[in-house]
C-alpha cells in the first residue's frame, strides 16, 4: 500500500507537521506532496525536499495517497475541499480545522469518505503537542494506525468515540496553550510589581511554569498532590492560593473561559 500523503496547507500547523515526519524519518520526503498557493510557504516546504504545488490541480494525475492532511482556515474549507474528491475512494482525510465537522468533509466527498478530525495545539510545533481524534466509520483500523503514527511525531495522541466532544478538546487542549502563555505573562508583571528586573522574573514565570509542567507529566502524583506537596501550612504558598482557591476563584475563571471557547468552536461548526 502507497504511503504517499498529501499536505493542504502549509501554515504554521501544517508546515510544523511536515517538519516533525521528515525529522523524524516517518514519511520520507518524496512520499509527500504540498498543495500551498503562497509561494514563500511553498518554497518553505520545498527546501525539505517535498513535492510543492500552488494548487490541487497541479499535483500528479496519478498520484494514489494514503492520506490527505488538509490544514487551512476553518473558513475556507468548503471552498478547498471539493478540489480533492478524486482522491475520495481510496485516501484517508484527516482535519486539523477547529469546528468543522465531518459531516461537511462527507457531503463534499461522498458518504463512503474515510474521514478524521484532529485538534492539534501549537507545541506540535516542538513535538510537544496534544492532538486529539475521531473517526468515522469508514476509516480502516490499518489506516488509523498509520495516520496516528504520523501525528505521534507531533506529540500526544489520543482519540474521542463522541465528535460532539471535539468542541470540549478544542477548548482544552486547542486554545489551551494561549491560556498558560497568558499565566506566564501575568505571573511575569506580578514579579515586577514585586520588585524583580522584568529579564528575571520573566525568566523565573517561564521556567517555572515549564518545570512544574514536566514534573506534572513525569510524577505518578496527580496535580492535586504535588500542590499539596509543595504547600506548606501557613507558608508563602498557603497565603497565594487563599487567593487563587478562595471562593473557586481561579476555578471558576479557568471553566468560563473554556465555555466560552467551546462556544466560539460550535458556532465555527455552524458556518
Amino acid at each position: 500500500m502507497s504511503d504517499r500523503v498529501i499536505l493542504v496547507g502549509c501554515g504554521n500547523m501544517g508546515f510544523a507537521m511536515l517538519k516533525g515526519w521528515i525529522d523524524s524519518g516517518a514519511l520520507r520526503a518524496d512520499n509527500l506532496h504540498v498543495v500551498e498557493p503562497a509561494e514563500a510557504l511553498r518554497e518553505r516546504a520545498v527546501g525539505f525536499g517535498v513535492h510543492a504545488v500552488a494548487d490541487a490541480g497541479a499535483l500528479p494525475a496519478d498520484l494514489k495517497p494514503r492520506m490527505v492532511l488538509v490544514a487551512v482556515k476553518p473558513q475556507v474549507m468548503a471552498q478547498v475541499i471539493p478540489a480533492y474528491s478524486r482522491f475520495a475512494d481510496a485516501a484517508t482525510f484527516v482535519s486539523v480545522a477547529a469546528g468543522i465537522p465531518v459531516s461537511l468533509f462527507e457531503t463534499h466527498l461522498g458518504d463512503k469518505a474515510a474521514i478524521i478530525r484532529c485538534m492539534p495545539n501549537t507545541p506540535a510545533a516542538i513535538g510537544k503537542g496534544m492532538l486529539v481524534t475521531y473517526r468515522n466509520a469508514n476509516v480502516k483500523d490499518a489506516d488509523m494506525a498509520f495516520v496516528t503514527g504520523l501525528l505521534k511525531t507531533s506529540g500526544q495522541v489520543t482519540s474521542i468515540a463522541d465528535e460532539g466532544l471535539m468542541d470540549a478538546v478544542t477548548a482544552v487542549s486547542g486554545s489551551g496553550p494561549a491560556y498558560v502563555f497568558h499565566f506566564i505573562e501575568c505571573l511575569t508583571d506580578a514579579g515586577v510589581t514585586a520588585g524583580l528586573e522584568r529579564d528575571t522574573a520573566a525568566l523565573l514565570a517561564m521556567q517555572t511554569v515549564y518545570g512544574a509542567g514536566a514534573l506534572a507529566a513525569q510524577s505518578s502524583d496527580s496535580p492535586s498532590r504535588l500542590r499539596e506537596q509543595v504547600t506548606s501550612p501557613n507558608g508563602t504558598t498557603a497565603a497565594a492560593l487563599s487567593v487563587l482557591m478562595g471562593e473557586n476563584r481561579l476555578k471558576d475563571l479557568v471553566e468560563e473561559a473554556v465555555e466560552a471557547a467551546k462556544k466560539r468552536s460550535i458556532e465555527l461548526g455552524k458556518g
